[in-house]
């Protein structure tokens, strides 16, 4: 399996409104620490749809010299502009990415045919893996199981993140796809399931915050230990939970702050600091987690 267990979506951390890289590169260097298998920078929780074309490829740039080879590094690369997206995509393998986490287009709203000819035109005009992104949620359009199977078959597309939240479509997807085709989670929340149903890992934004617990959840998952697995769950539900519990990645950016005083909690608009009563959900989840 290409990609599997504890992959955290990376926060984009900002000092007086530039890209703080000293804070970053200290980030990277803790998530391989506490065990996380792969990161992706320039995704949603990276604070992406605000980083100029420059500061994405820095980002990614920082990750991947970072990282220096210890784990794979999975670029964010997706945009509604399908040269555009080609571009990131370009640039993201010169860089030395494993693949790329690609979004369906949003806020065009193009229909299944428009997704498929986004995706296999990317493949056409560049080779580097490529991991499906479906979150309707964010991006209005939906990737459809009879597409995500059409787009299977295109050599480039190695797997999907899933955060549709419909949870018979990783049997969908392994029926249609097999086994071999990389399923990961997009909902911390669903995360147990998911895996119990075919699924290899999650890109996760509560791996940020918890990436040692986060990774020895799915190395129980992976080994079938679903006892250990649904204990570290328990203890990392109100986590899931409150990390959502104002827009994200604000309270996953006050949580860090919390727990590093070298890590900022500033945001770029339309973002905005989370409210008392997120703060007060994010303080009890990380006690129930035992990380304060």
């Amino acid at each position: 399996m290409m990609f599997s267990g504890s992959i955290p979506a990376l926060v984009t951390p900002f000092r007086d409104g530039a890209f703080d890289e000293a804070a970053f590169r200290r980030f990277v260097d803790w998530q391989i620490a506490e065990g996380s298998s792969a990161l992706v920078p320039c995704g949603t929780t990276g604070e992406s749809a605000t980083l100029s074309y420059d500061e994405h490829y820095e980002v990614i740039r920082v990750c991947i010299d970072q990282v220096a080879g210890r784990v794979p590094v999975i670029a964010g690369c997706g945009s509604n502009d399908t040269a555009t997206a080609v571009k990131h995509l370009q640039f993201a393998k010169r860089a030395g990415a494993a693949a790329a986490l690609v979004v369906a287009p949003y806020y065009n709203r193009p229909n299944q045919d428009g997704i498929y000819a986004h995706f296999k035109h990317l493949t056409e005009q560049c080779d580097l893996p490529s991991v499906l992104y479906n979150v309707p949620g964010r991006t209005v359009t939906d990737i459809l199981p009879e597409t995500v199977a059409r787009l299977a078959k295109l050599p480039s597309i190695v797997g999907i993140k899933d955060a549709s939240g419909a949870m018979p479509r990783v049997a969908m997807h392994r029926a249609d796809c097999g086994a071999d085709f990389c399923q990961l989670s997009g909902n911390d929340d669903m995360a147990l399931a998911f895996n119990a149903m075919g699924g290899t890992g999650c890109i996760s934004v509560t791996a940020n915050v918890a990436p040692k617990l986060c990774a020895q959840f799915q190395v129980a998952c992976a080994s079938g230990d679903y006892k250990a697995a649904l204990a570290l769950n328990d203890r990392l539900a109100p986590l899931h939970g409150a990390l959502f519990a104002d827009a994200s990645p604000g309270p996953t950016k006050y949580a860090l702050a919390r727990l590093h005083d070298w890590f900022p909690a500033d945001l770029r608009l339309p973002m905005t600091p989370p409210s008392d009563a997120a703060k007060k959900a994010v303080d009890a989840g990380m006690g129930v987690a035992g990380l304060v």
